[in-house]
């Protein structure tokens, strides 16, 4: 690779990095407030809500990278011609396949990162938050710990607390247990404390009593304890099943799935077009790539707009990637629909291909460019007068 090819790798990549950076992460902070929840209502703190948002980064990336690599290229492309680089090397009789291997060189290493995020980095984030909620949603301990609260673990069993100090105790518990007709039971303590073992989940209390009523009995009895525990396992609903959605998958299991996986007989269709969507992912990178060159790689003099080929490039990217979501969703109930996506790529590479090897420039209609300079002029006019 030339010092010019090495020049164009390191311009590329540069401004690929910094607009996947910042395009991420303005994403991964509008889904990270949708999900504020997890540090308000479950109690956790803002490293672990971070860690547990940041999950997300991978999937978000997985749609960005291609698009910043387009904007990357665009970038470059339209620095070369702003510095009439461009057109010296074209007059110096350089190829405009030369200026295509720094770009091609560069998207192949973005293509590999997608490949990877596409088959394990993506599903692997989606797995750990999975596995995270199914935890916080089976953990009878996050939905009950809230201070000042009646909260209702099941029909007829209702747990409040007053307060819980930073060390993990509980202060002013009340826990009413109605679910027997002939006997009800009402416990209050000063002081409890959550401990999980090997044996379940159990609420040890110290300092309090415990009140029974007997239907047939007009007055309670009272118990005085010092310390009682009171099983909380019973609340869980029992170890909790994980099932991995397609999404949830890695790129091996879409491949060869089990033959006795449940969701995979129950969704074949949607396993199906996972498989194709993860496998065009590392495809879309070098689409874009060779559209952004088609639109904007070729020499233009300094009173040929470049704003219609960006504008162009940038649409046709748009309808290609917005192709490859619509195949996915409908290619669940219609096979066939599958196809288009690869098809839609193999068309805008070829086309491309075309376009640079033609040394063809794709400007604006004749019709399209005078409608504009018109309207220009009429604004102009209308400006002059007002002064």
């Amino acid at each position: 690779m030339g010092s010019i090819n090495r020049y164009i790798f390191r311009a590329t990549i540069g401004a690929f990095g910094l607009v996947l950076v910042s395009l991420t992460a303005v994403i991964w902070v509008t889904q990270a407030l949708r999900d504020f929840n997890i540090i308000t209502g479950q109690g956790q703190s803002v490293p672990v809500f971070l860690a547990i948002t940041s999950l997300l980064i991978p999937v978000v990336a997985l749609v960005i990278a291609p698009i910043a690599l387009l904007i990357a290229v665009a970038y470059v492309l339209n620095k070369l011609a702003t510095d009439s680089e461009i057109i010296v090397m074209h007059g110096a009789g350089m190829s405009p396949w030369v200026l295509f291997r720094g770009f091609l060189v560069a998207t192949v290493l973005v293509s590999i990162l997608v490949a990877s995020i596409s088959a394990y980095f993506a599903p692997l984030g989606l797995r750990v938050l999975h596995d995270w909620l199914t935890a916080v949603r089976a953990d009878v301990v996050s939905n009950i710990v809230k201070p000042g609260r009646f909260t209702p673990l099941e029909a007829g069993v209702t747990f409040f607390i007053r307060e819980r100090s930073p060390d993990g105790q509980l202060h002013g518990v009340l826990l009413d247990d109605q679910r027997n007709p002939d006997e009800g039971v009402t416990v209050l303590a000063d002081v409890g404390e959550i401990l999980q073992n090997d044996d379940g989940t159990f609420l040890i209390l110290q300092k309090g009593d415990m009140q029974r009523h007997e239907v047939a009995r007009r007055d309670p009895s009272l118990v005085v304890f010092e310390r009682y525990a009171y099983d909380l396992s019973q609340f869980s609903g029992g170890p909790q099943t994980v099932r991995y959605s397609a999404h949830e998958r890695y790129l091996w299991q879409l491949l060869f799935p089990a033959a006795d996986d449940p969701l995979f007989r129950e969704q074949p269709g949607r396993f199906r077009a996972e498989l194709y969507d993860r496998l065009i992912a590392p495809l879309y990178p070098i689409a874009f790539m060779v559209l952004a060159y088609a639109y904007l790689g070729a020499p233009r003099t300094n009173r040929q707009s470049r704003a219609f080929s960006l504008l162009s490039a940038i649409g046709a990217a748009a309808a290609l990637r917005g192709l490859g979501f619509v195949s996915t969703i409908l290619g669940v109930n219609f096979p066939w629909v599958l196809s288009l996506q690869y098809l839609g790529v193999a068309l805008a590479v070829a086309f491309g291909f075309y376009v640079i090897g033609s040394g063809m420039i794709i400007e604006a209609p004749a019709f399209a460019t005078n409608a504009v300079n018109a309207l220009s002029e009429r604004f102009a006019r209308r400006a002059g007068k007002a002064t």
